[in-house]
């Protein structure tokens, strides 16, 4: 499958990430996800890999992977664990933003650590009463002198007590019409009048945390702007939640697969009635509606990529890839409970795991039922009559 669609260096990345997963995910993931502790070994394995700088190219980075090959990645991993690929999916959209829209000096400021890892990021979007309406949001920054004043909050932050750059979306103009106009994007690090207030619990996702960020008066130099101009933020964070997207699709996929991996196994091992439960028609049909649904997932998700890496608008192409291959994910998940029975339902099984992390892509990076809108606001657009 890989060799089809990227190239043999890539390839040969992708292999080293999937024994990476074998070898060293596989044997500890239940005992760190069960416990919610933080896998520092597996990460600093992960930078060493080359995973965080995968989408930063020469001089700052070592090279640039294709956006399918990065989805093949954040697959693999996520068959493993899901909150690995978490852990590196924030991080990947921040170096891309400073890829796209960040002045030379903050490339050559962030860039370099980013692509070794040992500066990680993360973006801060979402709000406590705002959700998926970015416009909606009250996070401000006023200017003043050389500084700007950031008063607010975020949540469902990843990521955020161990990243030392946060790409936040926030309003420079509050009285802006319409409101998009009025949003930028600060670079921010850790300082006085910025704190990671507490750490939200969670159904799964474990192991990595997700946290409430407070700003009071928290004073960033006008350098940290992104790209320099007010205004730009909402575009600029539109387009690196494209990539987002695609990473949030590629998770369902990596999760999808895992728990289809098991449920093989699993009907083939198991009997019942003197056979193999596989031989059974409604487990048979299970394991093939599974499989089917999961192809057509990762083709959509690859087109998606394509097109990304084509450099067109790729909302909706994100969009159709994130709302299609999250839900597979999660149909994927109840079905292996089904196949496993009792066991499905113990956390002797990885699959209740699967269950319980396949719901974050449902509503992860813009919940499915703004992806519909979205979806639909491009058809109409892209195909108007008049």
């Amino acid at each position: 499958m890989n060799a089809a669609v990227v190239d043999e260096v890539e390839a040969g990345f992708i292999g080293v990430v999937r024994d990476f997963v074998d070898r060293e995910v596989k044997p500890v993931v239940r005992r760190l996800e069960q416990s919610d502790t933080y896998p520092e070994h597996l990460i600093d394995q992960m930078k060493r890999i080359g995973i965080y700088g995968a989408a930063i190219p020469p001089p700052w980075g070592d090279g640039k992977v294709s956006t399918t090959c990065y989805s093949l990645v954040t697959e693999e991993l996520s068959r493993g664990w899901m909150s690995l690929a978490g852990a590196m999916g924030g991080h990947t959209v921040v170096a891309k933003l400073l890829l796209d829209h960040g002045t030379a000096e903050q490339r050559d400021r962030y860039l370099p650590r980013l692509a070794t890892g040992e500066l990680r990021a993360t973006m801060a979007l979402t709000e406590p009463g705002g959700g998926s309406d970015l416009q909606a949001m009250r996070t401000v920054a006023r200017r003043e002198g050389e500084t700007y004043a950031v008063t607010g909050s975020k949540t469902w932050i990843s990521n955020a007590r161990r990243s030392g750059l946060v790409a936040l979306l926030c309003k420079t103009d509050p009285a802006a019409v319409p409101a998009h106009r009025g949003i930028s994007i600060l670079l921010v690090e850790p300082g006085p009048g910025f704190e990671v207030s507490r750490d939200l619990p969670k159904l799964g996702y474990k192991g990595v945390e997700s946290c409430e960020l407070t700003f009071d008066g928290l004073r960033v130099p006008v350098g940290a702007l992104l790209g320099g101009v007010e205004g730009r933020g909402f575009g600029q964070m539109m387009r690196g939640l494209e990539i987002g997207r695609i990473q949030v699709a590629s998770r369902a996929l990596g999760v999808g697969r895992a728990a289809l991996e098991d449920s093989i196994r699993y009907a083939q091992e198991r009997e019942a009635f003197g056979s193999p439960i596989w031989k059974h028609q409604s487990i048979g049909n299970y394991l093939a509606d599974m499989a089917t649904e999961l192809t057509a997932a990762r083709q959509l998700v690859h087109y998606a990529a394509r097109c990304y890496d084509s450099g067109a608008r790729t909302d909706m192409e994100a969009g159709m890839a994130k709302l299609f291959a999250s839900e597979t994910a999660m149909k994927i998940a109840v079905n292996a409970v089904r196949i496993h029975g009792g066991y499905g339902y113990s956390t002797e099984f990885d699959v209740e795991r699967y269950f319980r992390d396949a719901p974050l892509m449902i509503v992860g990076e813009g919940t499915n039922e703004v992806q519909r809108t979205v979806i639909a606001r491009q058809l109409i657009e892209r195909n108007r009559i008049d």
